[in-house]
């Protein structure tokens, strides 16, 4: 069954990422993000980025999409574990993985596969995979700190990695589109 937002014309998608989608976040952080998180009005679901901006949506053919898979597949699927928030200064509460290197070495096989798209546009000087929850100009003040009080006895939890996917949007509620998914590699 639709609804009526599955039916309203979505306006042409503007941005990509790469992400790792992380489900099993959304009943610990699904609230807090609705209210915290924009990507969450977007329609991205909870999520460790593996590379944003991506490609602009008019370059995504057929080469790009296989780049881009190889990329991920050449990395073995994985499991993590989430068990405490963390913080960028006093602006954005996340959660960050354990172990977090499969998902650094997810992002370099991907900038890799495309050099000229380094991870957030080149703007960090590391790759710090997390999923974020709440970020400080959403909230009221006590919102992040009440968010963080309230997930803490929902952690630890688990998500096993075996795919990535490629969405794509706008600032737009709700734009945000899956445009592939893409599996990881198989442990051998």
């Amino acid at each position: 069954m639709h609804s009526l937002d599955d039916l309203t014309p979505q306006p042409p998608a503007t941005r990509t990422a790469v992400i790792v989608p992380v489900p099993a976040a959304e009943g610990v952080v699904g609230r807090h993000r609705a209210r915290l998180d924009r990507a969450a009005g977007w329609g991205v679901p909870a999520h460790i980025t593996v590379l944003y901006p991506f490609l602009p949506p008019d370059e995504l053919g057929p080469v790009a999409l296989d780049r881009l898979g190889a990329a991920i597949a050449s990395e073995p699927e994985f499991d993590a574990t989430f068990a405490a928030p963390g913080w960028f200064g006093s602006d954005v509460l996340w959660l960050g993985p354990h172990p977090a290197e499969p998902f650094r070495r997810l992002t370099l096989a991907v900038w890799r596969a495309f050099p000229d798209r380094p991870p957030y546009g080149g703007a960090f000087d590391e790759i710090h995979p997390h999923v974020t929850v709440a970020e400080r100009p959403m909230g009221a003040p006590g919102d992040l700190e009440r968010a963080e009080d309230d997930v803490r006895p929902h952690l630890p939890f688990a998500q096993h990695v075996d795919h990535a996917l490629l969405i794509a949007g706008t600032d737009a509620p709700r734009s945000w589109r899956t445009v592939q998914r893409m599996p990881l590699g198989h442990v051998s």
